[in-house]
């Protein structure tokens, strides 16, 4: 069996083009998801930022939602940024009328917690499970974790707020990763991928 896994990146709105490149850069076979049967072809899905809102809806509008609700109920490895990281909570305090979510990690989330477009920043960002110097988290519109269950684990926390969460093959940041060259946080997700292959096997 190949080392090198399949892994889709959501391309319905977002920074798609630059999750494919880190996840190449990462190790693994990168794919655009769009539908059913592609998302069906994947061993794992990253869910880029964007606009929360409009994810729900396409994804609903793409026939993709309700599968994709399936596979990770089912374990499939799934990594949300920004806007990803409010389709995998299992609640929103704040959601905009019509707004479903994935779920998959038991958080509630604050959309755009870090404010405003014109108040994105970049902070050093220590996660757990990556090595090395702290990773630079790029922050845009950001969401925070206002809090977990007792089955998420915490990964990182900025200035008093979580941003980096696990549970299970689900895992979430506030900020974008994919912008910055620093491919670490998705090796650990290819690594999630690779693991969960194994345990099919």
């Amino acid at each position: 069996m190949s080392d090198t896994p399949v892994t889709g990146v959501l391309a319905l709105q977002g920074d798609v083009r630059e999750h494919l490149i880190a996840l190449a850069a990462a190790g693994a076979v990168a794919r655009p998801v769009r539908r059913p049967e592609e998302l069906a072809a994947v061993g794992g899905l990253v869910i880029p930022g964007g606009e929360s809102t409009t994810i729900s809806k396409l994804a609903v509008l793409f026939g993709v939602m309700e599968p994709l609700r399936a596979r990770v109920r089912d374990g499939m490895p799934v990594y949300g940024t920004c806007a990803g990281m409010i389709m995998l909570a299992d609640k929103i305090l704040d959601p905009r009328s019509g707004q479903e979510t994935v779920g998959g990690i038991d958080m509630i989330v604050r959309r755009n917690a870090f404010g405003r477009q014109n108040e994105s920043f970049e902070a050093a960002v220590d996660v757990r499970g990556v090595p090395g110097a702290p990773v630079e988290g790029v922050f845009i519109r950001a969401p925070w974790v206002e809090s977990v269950g007792a089955r998420a684990e915490v990964l990182a926390e900025h200035d008093g707020h979580i941003v980096a969460v696990r549970q299970g093959n689900a895992l979430a940041t506030s900020f974008h990763p994919e912008l910055t060259g620093d491919h670490r946080v998705h090796s650990l997700f290819v690594d999630m991928v690779r693991a969960s292959r194994r345990a099919e096997s």
